[in-house]
């Protein structure tokens, strides 16, 4: 039986069975597994959360969550529209790397010049793959979506951090590739097969992600410094807020007006970082394919001279 907090029965988990509750609930709430037991688990948290604001003592989490407000059953709406919001970000910016690859900047004999492409693109669907999981969890948060969201994440950072090293380390060579990537990946498998076979430690989760960000910051600042990139501008720009935003998901605090936490605003800080990564991506490929082709240029030109 479910009760509120004065002891009344809630009327909508007053049924004969737990079936015939489910098929009360709203085909909106139906869908997203908001049945009559959940239903009640929230109705009752609110019905805490205002007690307690009554009293003038501050919001404290059920189930390790912040007690969000619920909107059209998306669980953390804010988090929700800012995950959309990355996601069309990401396939805007990728979807214009593409553009400009294989129909604004030359092509060579075997496609774009630009030595990078397959890394960037994997790093794109990776990206993109992550946001909708992102999306998902928190709109509504079970083991299945949560696991998911997390591994995804996961694998981006890990698959950023290769890609890091590969693109400021100039590796074009497979080999040298292969050797960065395999302990990166065995890392990351462990760490993912750990949050989900053995136990989901938030905690180590977030130190793991935040040295892997911190680490791969600081390489991409290294190198745009070193290289003199003509891009190294706004590289540095994009990587200093980035560094400040990741403050944010060290210091949580409760849901402003329930529904924007320290994450919602990360989420929402990262928008326009990604919007500045993806043009610096350009900048990057546009750069390097006009080096190679006044390269190709000149080999051509060598070569007709000495066939004179």
């Amino acid at each position: 039986m479910n009760v509120d907090l004065e002891g009344n029965i809630l009327p909508k988990c007053n049924l004969a069975s737990p079936h015939e509750k489910f098929l009360k609930e709203p085909l909106y709430l139906r869908w997203k597994k908001w049945d009559c037991i959940s239903e009640c688990r929230y109705e009752c948290m609110i019905l805490e959360e205002v007690t307690r604001e009554a009293s003038s003592e501050p919001p404290v989490k059920y189930h390790g969550k912040w007690p969000f407000v619920r909107m059209f059953s998306l669980q953390e709406p804010a988090s929700v529209i800012f995950s959309l919001m990355n996601l069309l970000v990401h396939f805007q910016g990728f979807s214009s790397f593409l553009v400009l690859l294989y129909y604004k900047l030359p092509l060579g004999p075997k496609g774009p010049y630009y030595e990078y492409r397959a890394h960037w693109t994997l790093y794109g669907i990776l990206a993109m793959n992550s946001w909708i999981w992102s999306t998902v969890f928190h709109s509504r948060d079970m083991t299945f979506t949560e696991s998911l969201n997390y591994s995804s994440a996961v694998v981006l950072v890990g698959y950023n951090l290769i890609l890091a090293v590969i693109r400021t380390g100039n590796l074009r060579v497979e080999a040298a590739q292969v050797m960065v990537a395999a302990p990166i990946i065995a890392f990351t498998a462990t760490h993912i097969l750990y949050l989900n076979l053995y136990k989901f430690d938030y905690g180590l989760n977030m130190i793991v992600c935040v040295v892997i960000g911190v680490l791969q910051l600081i390489i991409w600042a290294v190198w745009g410094w070193v290289t003199k990139h003509p891009a190294r501008y706004r590289l540095w720009m994009v990587l200093f807020v980035a560094s400040l935003a990741t403050l944010l998901e060290v210091y949580d605090f409760p849901p402003l007006w329930g529904f924007f936490d320290a994450h919602a605003i990360w989420h929402a800080t990262t928008i326009p970082i990604t919007y500045f990564w993806w043009s610096f991506i350009k900048d990057d490929a546009t750069f390097r394919t006009d080096t190679l082709v006044k390269k190709a240029e000149t080999l051509a030109v060598d070569e007709k001279l000495k066939t004179q």
